[in-house]
């Protein structure tokens, strides 16, 4: 198995947590150079080893998956790997085409809500707002205060993109690319316009969508696609585009408190944004897309589970109602049903199959739902 991730999302105490549990248990980290220079010569460090081995940072050393292969077709060794690894292009293709078959994948993104509840409850905080605010990364999320929280962050930006993104072997200067970074923040919740980005950057469109993948693939930035089928409607058909961790979004937007991002005008794509991650988090859909047509009628999120339809609205305000964008979503997608998540405390119905959901009751109206 590989869990995949940003940089600083938890990778490492997970395993450790994991790892805990084992009787027999190696762990390689790839930033040591001791542990670089065991695996010099990786068939002859790893073939004589038995229980659980980790290895972390994966990405610095991925010629690995050649020797994996051939270990993980001796069964009778009963060795398991766990491998760890900065999200990156080359990361997720060397490891789904060499060891297919043979690894499963899975992504980290941070702290949920369903993660963080119990920990904002003995805190007494509105854990919501400040995974909102904070954003998912365990040392933002649990800094003593925003001024630590904002600095960590802003660290984390600064060194994904003189140090990470060089190490997944991509020569772009830091500069142009926090640029585009933040003209995505800037855009955060928009369709995807690689002629409008092009031109404030300067290149093509070629080398604007290379850019937008790049982020795209390290985990950092989601590219939600549309959803198009044959309804006689002319629907949008490009991507929108959304910083995946608020966090983050917050700090390229230099938004530091609740009272700048209260009076900011991206305050209601921030909420949408982070609605998205927390219901895509809790619910893990097999597929998920939004819905737009030329004629104004569009749904946030489209979410596929258990072969039905879920539609999903974020509405930043106290009381939302519903509107025939909704109901045209409803029958046109054939929705099982409609969420509006907005930030109150009460869940309510609105109309046949639609409903108001507070956005910190996404972790337990869904484990209700499926029970």
């Amino acid at each position: 198995m590989a869990l995949i991730g940003p940089r600083q999302c938890g990778k490492t105490t997970l395993a450790r947590l994991i790892a805990a549990k084992e009787r027999e248990v190696e762990f390689f980290d790839l930033e040591r150079a001791q542990d670089t220079r065991r695996l010099l010569a990786p068939e002859q460090a790893l073939a004589p080893l038995s229980g659980l081995v980790v290895i972390d940072e994966i990405q610095r050393q991925q010629q690995l998956f050649e020797t994996l292969r051939v270990l993980l077709d001796r069964p009778e060794a009963g060795t398991r790997f766990l491998l760890l690894g900065s999200a990156s292009p080359s990361l997720a293709r060397g490891a789904s085409e060499t060891l297919a078959g043979r690894i499963g994948l899975v992504d980290l993104s941070g702290f949920d809500l369903s993660e963080v509840s119990g920990w904002a409850k003995q805190h007494r905080i509105a854990d919501w707002r400040v995974l909102w605010l904070r954003g998912g990364f365990p040392r933002s999320y649990l800094a003593p205060d925003e001024a630590a929280s904002g600095l960590w962050r802003e660290s984390f930006v600064r060194t994904f993109l003189e140090r990470d993104i060089p190490q997944f072997g991509i020569r772009i200067a830091a500069e142009s690319l926090r640029r585009f970074w933040t003209m995505i923040a800037h855009y955060h919740g928009q369709v995807w316009n690689a002629a409008e980005f092009a031109r404030a950057i300067g290149t093509g469109q070629a080398t604007a969508r290379r850019y937008l993948d790049i982020l795209g693939d390290a985990r950092v930035v989601r590219i939600l696609p549309p959803w198009h089928e044959n309804l006689k409607k002319r629907q949008v058909k490009s991507p929108k585009i959304y910083v995946r961790d608020a966090g983050l979004l917050h700090s390229l937007l230099e938004l530091d408190s609740f009272a700048a991002l209260g009076g900011h005008p991206k305050v209601g794509a921030s909420f949408e944004g982070f609605g998205i991650e927390q219901v895509l988090s809790c619910l893990n859909p097999r597929s998920a897309h939004f819905w737009s047509t030329h004629a104004g009628a569009e749904l946030d999120l489209l979410a596929t589970v258990g072969g039905k339809r879920h539609g999903f609205e974020f509405k930043y305000s106290d009381a939302p109602g519903t509107t025939r964008s909704m109901r045209l979503a409803m029958s046109d997608l054939q929705l099982e049903r409609l969420w509006i998540v907005y930030p109150g405390t009460k869940r309510y119905a609105l109309d046949d199959g639609i409903s108001a959901l507070p956005v910190g009751a996404i972790p337990t109206a869904f484990s209700e739902s499926a029970a």
